[in-house]
């Protein structure tokens, strides 16, 4: 009997907070996969301009070059040859991105994707949770409580803009833990 050696795709996800490290992270395995001599394909949402028209940064201001996209289904048409694909904050492509990841996957592709797990409410952030369900592995990270230096696993907006979708950094949000998080109180956290 012969065993044929298949290559498989995998999903991995990076969640947590805002201030905790998931693009870092997401950078971080992308150069290694370049260091390997994997090819490689990054994308981000074109509604994140907050440090670069075009590139993956973080908040310390480490960089990477990325494809900006208005939809998911565009990651398809530039990473057909890419052996690792990489998305940053997922939560701002909608539900059409588990379809993209779980198609490029099954091409055999790992697919790293960072985002946040839940609003400024606390209220999960879709399409990470549907994400997370079928994710082969699973990274959340944590911020440092602003208030009280515990480990947050919260976005604590502070300002009073009640849409959903705010772009920003430290100077709309905080990274709070479970006792400091204050969610708002004009809405019922689900």
């Amino acid at each position: 009997m012969n065993i044929l050696k298949q290559h498989t795709g995998w999903i991995e996800v990076i969640c947590g907070s805002m201030f905790s490290g998931k693009t870092e992270e997401l950078i971080r395995r992308m150069r290694r996969a370049m260091i390997a001599r994997q090819k490689i394909e990054l994308f981000k949402p074109e509604i994140d301009k907050r440090y670069s028209e075009s590139e993956i940064v973080s908040h310390d201001q480490q960089k990477i070059p990325s494809h900006v996209i208005k939809n998911p289904k565009q990651i398809l048409d530039y990473a057909l040859e890419a052996q690792v694909v990489g998305i940053d904050e997922a939560q701002f492509l909608g539900k059409g991105l588990v379809k993209v990841c779980q198609t490029l996957a099954n091409m055999g592709k790992r697919v790293i994707v960072a985002g946040l797990d839940q609003d400024y409410r606390g209220v999960p952030f879709d399409p990470i949770p549907e994400l997370l369900a079928v994710a082969e592995y699973i990274t959340k990270t944590h911020a440092i409580c602003v208030l009280c230096g515990n480990p947050a696993n919260h976005t604590q907006r502070i300002s009073d803009d009640k849409r959903k979708v705010v772009i920003g950094a430290s100077e709309i949000y905080e990274a709070r833990c479970r006792n400091c998080f204050e969610p708002p109180k004009d809405e019922v956290k689900k």
